[in-house]
């Protein structure tokens, strides 16, 4: 399909900004644009740090999820994970509160400013609220290198850990970490080192992962999320870049249309919104969300709406990385 005009996009364009309970990636609150397409409402949602060029990604994942149809969905529910940001450990049971009946979390370690013992003391909390029988993975954001993560990692063994997500930023450290602790048998998951490459296949071809993270909107699409899964030959996590219940329906749909998903999914992070511009939000009950496109509240997306400064920033924004996707619409 052609690129649909800029204008069709900015006449249903709606910039929110959603409160957290929690502090998560250094934000109190998350700011997203969400517009109207022909196949249902979509979600435009970088994070503001990023780019121009790899926003631009993130709209190609929009405009495709809004205008045209997805890929056939081989399954109607999806297990999801519980997230747990790096709050102190008395506050885990809390957090886990919002995630009902999720068997699986993912911890984030290695936040700026804390040290592992903070680390440890949080997913030791999660081992204890979750039992014996609960899964738990950690993710470090590409925050250790490899002397650190391989120290964490043993640290943390006592936890029975699912998997380490991203725990060093290049694929080099990863490929060297994989090495070191594969004999203890704990499995190398990576995000950053695919979502943000230039070559996202670079890290299964490296051998420097057993599992791929995969996030539609960063990847372009699920379309494209798809074929780099397929590519790689590797497990599938599906996870959500903290968007808002129309960006997690994007997620749900990349999840239902991978042919095999062993893992579950992060596509539970409304749970961490004071509330969402969906009625009901898309938050997992019974440790499962359904699979299906979702549309904003009238009164919930009004009462959700930016200042007037900040929606002007997002829709500059929206523009310029318009301009940078115009030229590659066989995209479409």
């Amino acid at each position: 399909m052609q690129l649909p005009p800029l204008a069709d996009l900015l006449a249903s364009a709606r910039v929110v900004a959603l409160p957290l309970v929690t502090r998560f990636r250094g934000v109190d609150s998350r700011e997203a644009v969400l517009f109207e397409g022909p196949e249902g409402w979509t979600e435009f949602s970088p994070f503001a740090e990023y780019a121009d060029a790899e926003a631009a990604t993130w709209l190609i994942a929009a405009i495709d999820y809004g205008w045209m149809p997805q890929p056939a969905a081989v399954r109607t529910e999806i297990r999801i994970n519980a997230t747990v940001p790096a709050v102190d450990a008395d506050a885990v049971p809390g957090v886990l509160a919002r995630f009902d009946g999720c068997r699986t979390a993912k911890v984030k370690v290695a936040e700026p400013g804390q040290r592992l013992a903070d680390d440890v003391a949080r997913v030791r909390a999660v081992r204890r609220a979750m039992g014996p029988e609960g899964r738990i993975r950690i993710d470090a954001n590409g925050g250790w290198n490899v002397d650190e993560a391989e120290h964490a990692i043993h640290a943390l063994a006592d936890c029975d850990l699912e998997y380490v997500e991203q725990p060093c930023e290049t694929v080099d450290e990863l490929a060297e970490l994989r090495r070191r602790v594969k004999y203890m048998g704990i499995p190398i998951a990576a995000d950053e080192s695919v979502r943000k490459a230039a070559d996202p296949l670079a890290v299964a071809r490296a051998g420097a992962a057993d599992i791929l993270v995969v996030k539609a909107q960063p990847l372009g699409g699920v379309r494209r999320a798809l074929d780099i899964v397929t590519e790689a030959g590797l497990p599938a996590v599906v996870s959500s870049a903290l968007d808002t219940s129309i960006g997690l329906s994007m997620g749900l749909a990349l999840a239902a249309a991978l042919p095999e998903l062993d893992y579950d999914c992060g596509l539970g992070t409304s749970s961490l919104f004071a509330w969402d511009v969906t009625e009901p939000a898309l938050r997992p009950h019974g440790g499962v969300l359904s699979v299906g496109r979702v549309a904003p509240d009238p009164a919930l997306l009004a009462a959700a709406e930016a200042s007037a400064d900040r929606r002007q920033w997002w829709l500059d924004r929206l523009e310029r990385c318009y301009a940078e996707v115009a030229p590659t619409t066989d995209q479409f």
